[in-house]
């Protein structure tokens, strides 16, 4: 059932014992959001922990920094930035489906699992809806809280680049510098900075990218090879979802990563009009119009083709339009 924010910061208001889930392959957001809350929670004498089926990749631990989470059973579960029980990560789905009493998200491909649901799929980032919350139930926005959220809020609107960015992110991001936020290193950590390892393998998947469609569409291909050859691992693959698109008269722009069961989760951004979420909801993923992702199965040749077949459609329409 879909609540207001109002009937959302009630239930968080009469539960003592929260557990606070992530989705896996976790990025700024969905930690983000989730050590900021679970942050807030706790200096309203609440018992939290935030779970989280994959390791938190190590540019994100300061969020949790001082945080002693403890073993206790919950009497809410609630699912952070989480648009479907499948993002989870297999094992916490069995163990949490069915189960999960609060959704908060700002994904529009919500399929609205959770017993109550708050969803704002206009909001850029569900950080955004967080520090609302917040407001709502009179917390503090401690410097702690602050760098959690203007995490969540830069990393989903790629530093205020994605046309997700509204007059409202600007003025949530204004508001957390005011509240002491780490603006200057957060920006620095995620946006200036590269590792040795992630140079390498982004030379790899650029030399790997492919055109299609005229040019208006470029895949790169992230193989497990890549990451030895390179000596990085897949935490440091989500700034890559965004090399493609940044070629001139690219519209479509895809990064597919190999994943170790030989699968592949291909993250596609797009421009204007054409609806990456409709692309990826017709392969079994989701998201939003300019930026979603899908799980693909079978050969690289295989999960390419599956995906050029939907973008050919879009493009296509896009066009005719």
């Amino acid at each position: 059932m879909r609540i207001d924010l109002n009937e959302t910061a009630n239930i968080l208001e009469n539960a003592d014992n929260i557990l606070l889930l992530s989705h896996s392959h976790p990025d700024g957001d969905t930690l983000g959001s989730a050590s900021a809350l679970a942050r807030a929670l706790i200096s309203k004498g609440k018992r939290v922990r935030v779970e989280c089926s994959d390791p938190i990749p190590k540019d994100f631990s300061f969020m949790f920094e001082g945080l002693d989470f403890g073993d206790f059973e919950p009497d809410l579960i609630a699912a952070i930035d989480i648009a479907d029980t499948k993002l989870l990560g297999r094992d916490a789905e069995g163990k949490y489906s069915g189960k999960i009493g609060l959704c908060i998200d700002h994904h529009g491909s919500n399929i609205l699992y959770a017993d109550k649901v708050y969803l704002e799929p206009d909001s850029a980032s569900t950080a955004e809806i967080i520090y609302l919350l917040l407001q709502k139930m009179n917390v503090e926005i401690t410097p702690q809280i602050a760098s959690c959220l203007f995490t969540g809020v830069t990393t989903d609107t790629g530093c205020f680049r994605f046309s997700n960015t509204t007059v409202r992110t600007f003025e949530i991001a204004a508001a957390l510098a005011k509240a002491g936020a780490d603006t200057y290193n957060i920006i620095q950590v995620f946006f200036e900075t590269k590792t040795k390892t992630y140079a390498a393998l982004e030379r790899l998947a650029l030399d790997s990218m492919r055109f299609y469609f005229s040019d208006r569409c470029a895949v790169i291909c992230v193989t497990q090879d890549m990451y030895k050859r390179s000596g990085s691992d897949e935490s440091e693959t989500d700034r890559l979802a965004n090399l493609p698109r940044q070629i001139e008269g690219v519209l479509v722009g895809v990064t597919m990563r190999e994943l170790k069961d030989g699968s592949f989760k291909a993250s596609v951004r797009t421009h204007g009009d054409i609806d990456a979420s409709a692309i990826c909801q017709r392969l079994g993923g989701g998201g939003h119009m300019g930026a979603a992702g899908c799980t693909l199965y079978g050969s690289k040749q295989q999960a390419v083709n599956s995906l050029l077949k939907e973008i050919q459609a879009e493009i296509d329409a896009y066009t005719i339009d």
